[in-house]
């Protein structure tokens, strides 16, 4: 989120005059009881779309619309206000707040009466979301979803919130409605100036380039070594979310500067977090993350890219100690998604539910009563010991009106034991009895931005952990994506599919996110196609979304129906786009040095003037932007690159390149001899007619070898 709006946050001052702030947030309220199904009574016009959000709320009583012309257009014929409602299939707030208010009729004929209603899926059109989850932020009316926006027929935003209960919100809206019969004008005039000065700093027009130092990645680190939780593990307090960037920057920088206590700092935080309540310990996969300090209570939603930069955290874990249980938590990760996560085709689903039968929780909880029937008088000692289970249990469904009661989460005790040998065999029982029960809500939407960041993981870790299938999968990703959502004559990604239908957004983070996974691919598969595949996506990346003004890339292609283009600022759940995109075309430059077929789209260049942009970020609020800085600690040296002689499908070619991946070295690339590399890899021999490889740094390249044995020692 940008750090300052000056001139919006005293127009907040204005706003907060004209409806007095009366409508404070409250995410802690009682919601309704949970409706019995009933037949549809009312059928809105998101039926005929295809997120599964959306038809969540397609027979409501309120008169959605989807995202579009049709709806700009009413508002301007009938100079109504606009109530944008933004959420996403999984959110557990956004169901309560369905429950409560958008399925009642009495809201709806207020809302209807009144508005024209908007429903936004945030994952479907991100860049959209980011606009308005930055109004209200800025303007200190808060942040998350369900998130409300007030707007003006032009789209502007005036007022909004999060979540609000019925009776709030039915006060809000009729206050707003009334305000805007009255002074149509001057809330006009105040959006205006608001979506004027959120246009200056989230296009990023008030920021001058300037020069990066590196020394800012280690002053970050710093930094947030020192909000660990040295009793449990994670960077700052409750909730703790993952945010798997930040633990990635500290190893990062922690290796170059030998400091092992940053390392080991990560480290302790990936065995807390495995050995947490946030960790599925019966079906693999992390949630979304924890409401306590200790990683007991987790918001029970699983998203895939949680799960797919888990992957690559607990991968870095492994190679660094060479420790299975980080190998193993790895191996969870990738049986939960292809077992619950994946399309027959190879696309990867994008999220699960917190609910089930309406209630938080309820598929992943037991009670004391139920492991007694289901396990023998020894199996429940030893799981009673192991995970904590106690009659009285460890969550209580705060957002129900009647929790169950003596719900039990697992979570590990003692995770500094071993466990015990019978274990294996009481969870797989658990897990077979869990398998029968009503599953969360899938969401089987398929984005390309989180297959992206799916894929780069999987693919490495089908080289570090030498599993097949996982490269298989990786592979059937690609396929998946080049068949349904990318036009090779054009190069053009299109970000979503489900249901056999593509949509036509073109988003950033489709782009930077799948060259992000098909750099790393390619770097296990040395597959010339694969590389050329990469070069196609950097290459339409840079023509849609490139500022050739000032660098840094925009959110979307164009600013039909938005407000503004957009450039995001930061790191968060998910990693930035423009991070994404600077580290992924510094990577390829280097593999490719921009080749004669490359070049006149200039990769490395316009990575580093787009980091030029960030500067000022990256000095002054560099904990917003983890992975930009280990952007920066690349752009800051010269990598090394690691050169493969010989056939990747030869054993002996296929030992190096393992040996090669199994460093951890993030400032490097591995590159073959066969397709748009540089001209230098093309023209390194074979050692004695073998599989070769060469660590090169700049000009220089140490001795080439044929021993697997002999490659860590290349990059010391």
């Amino acid at each position: 989120m940008p750090s300052t709006l000056t001139a919006a946050a005293l127009m907040s001052l204005v706003l907060a005059s004209l409806f007095n702030h009366s409508m404070a947030q409250n995410k802690e309220g009682s919601p309704a009881p949970v409706k019995d199904s009933q037949p549809h009574k009312f059928t809105n016009h998101l039926a005929n779309e295809k997120s599964p959000y959306l038809l969540q709320h397609a027979h409501n009583p309120v008169d959605w619309y989807p995202w579009g012309e049709e709806a700009f257009a009413k508002a301007k014929k009938e100079n109504k206000p606009i109530l944008l409602s933004i959420g996403y299939s999984t959110c557990h707030w956004c169901h309560v707040m369905e429950r409560e208010s958008f399925e009642n009729e009495k809201v709806a004929e207020l809302l209807n009466k009144n508005y024209v209603c908007i429903k936004l899926d945030r994952e479907e059109r991100p860049d959209i979301d980011s606009i308005y989850m930055t109004a209200m932020s800025a303007l200190d009316l808060g942040g998350g979803w369900p998130l409300n926006v007030f707007l003006t027929p032009d789209r502007k935003p005036f007022y909004g919130g999060t979540y609000f209960k019925t009776e709030q919100f039915m006060k809000l809206t009729d206050m707003v409605s009334s305000k805007w019969k009255k002074d149509a004008a001057g809330i006009q005039k105040s959006a205006d100036g608001i979506a004027s000065e959120l246009g200056k700093v989230m296009g990023q027009g008030n920021l001058k380039p300037g020069e990066v130092k590196a020394e800012w990645a280690e002053d970050t680190a710093k930094a947030f070594a020192k909000t660990f939780d040295p009793k449990f593990g994670g960077y700052g307090k409750a909730p703790k979310f993952p945010q798997p960037q930040i633990p990635e920057l500290l190893l990062h920088t922690g290796t170059k500067a030998k400091d092992q206590a940053r390392i080991d700092q990560v480290l302790f935080t990936c065995r807390r977090m495995a050995a947490g309540g946030i960790y599925d310990h019966l079906g693999g996969g992390f949630a979304r993350y924890s409401v306590d300090a200790e990683w007991l209570v987790p918001h029970f939603e699983k998203m895939l890219y949680d799960n797919a930069q888990l992957l690559n955290l607990y991968l870095n874990a492994f190679l660094i100690t060479k420790d299975e249980q980080y190998a193993t938590v790895a191996r969870d990760i990738l049986r939960y998604v292809f077992r619950d996560m994946t399309h027959a085709d190879g696309g990867f689903y994008s999220a699960e539910d917190a609910d089930s039968e309406g209630r938080e929780g309820k598929f992943y909880c037991w009670t004391e009563a139920e492991l007694k029937e289901i396990l023998t008088a020894d199996e429940f000692a030893t799981a009673a010991t192991y995970f904590g289970i106690t009659a009285k249990g460890n969550f209580v469904d705060h957002s129900h009106p009647k929790p169950l009661e003596g719900q039990n989460i697992l979570s590990i005790v003692k995770p500094e034991e071993k466990a015990p040998a019978s274990l294996q065999g009481i969870k797989q029982k658990l897990f077979d009895i869990r398998a029968k029960r009503i599953r969360p809500h899938l969401d089987d939407k398929i984005l390309v931005s989180w297959n992206g960041l799916m894929l780069g993981p999987l693919a490495r870790a089908a080289i570090i952990l030498d599993d097949p299938s996982y490269l298989a999968a990786a592979r059937k990703n690609v396929a998946f994506v080049q068949s349904k959502l990318w036009d090779a004559s054009t190069k053009t990604l299109y970000h979503r599919f489900r249901d056999g239908h593509r949509d036509s957004a073109q988003l950033l983070s489709a782009y930077a996110s799948y060259l992000s996974g098909a750099i790393e691919l390619y770097q296990c598969t040395l597959d010339p196609k694969i590389l050329e595949f990469a070069v196609d996506i950097a290459e339409g990346m840079i023509t849609k979304f490139y500022d050739p003004k000032d660098g840094g890339f925009f959110s979307n292609d164009t600013e039909s129906a938005l407000i503004f283009r957009a450039k995001d600022d930061s790191d968060s759940a998910e990693p930035g786009n423009n991070s994404q995109a600077i580290l992924a075309l510094l990577k390829l430059a280097t593999i490719t040095d921009d080749n004669a077929e490359t070049k006149k789209f200039e990769f490395k260049a316009k990575a580093l003037q787009s980091l030029k942009l960030y500067s000022e970020r990256l000095e002054k609020a560099g904990q917003s932007l983890p992975l930009m800085l280990q952007a920066v600690c690349f752009a800051s040296r010269e990598p090394y690159r690691v050169v493969v002689v010989g056939d990747p499908a030869d054993a002996q070619t296929h030992a190096l390149l393992r040996a090669a991946h199994s460093v951890y070295q993030p400032e490097k690339v591995i590159l073959g001899t066969v397709g748009k590399v540089e001209e230098f890899a093309k023209g390194q021999p074979m050692k004695g007619d073998k599989p070769t490889i060469y660590v090169c740094t700049g000009q220089e390249c140490q001795l080439p070898t044929n021993d697997p044995k002999e490659v860590a020692g290349k990059f010391k």
